[in-house]
């Protein structure tokens, strides 16, 4: 884990709104994830109209979760068939093996 020191200020524009975010990883990890944000929140405000910037912010977070949500059944999926799998080969090996 970082330390105080570690860390970097990163300035970044969401939705015209600058912010000051102290990022412990990578700076530039943080401006992407901020441009991806800033990108979500126009889409939805250029679709919906004259649309508030909280509500903006709340329709982008339920997109974010929606396809968080995704991309972990699809892992535990794909966790379930390399579970599978292993067992599969794991018994090929055994019978090989006698």
């Amino acid at each position: 884990m970082a330390n105080e020191t570690d860390r970097k200020t990163v300035r970044v524009t969401i939705f015209n709104q600058s912010y000051s975010l102290l990022a412990s990883d990578e700076p530039g990890e943080v401006e992407n994830l901020a441009h991806y944000v800033d990108d979500l929140m126009t889409s939805i405000a250029a679709r919906g109209g004259n649309v508030d910037t909280a509500r903006t912010a709340v329709l982008a977070c339920l997109h974010m979760a929606d396809k968080l949500v995704t991309i972990e059944k699809e892992l535990n999926s794909l966790k379930a068939r390399i579970e599978m799998r292993s067992g599969e080969l794991s018994k090929l090996l055994d019978h090989l093996v006698e």
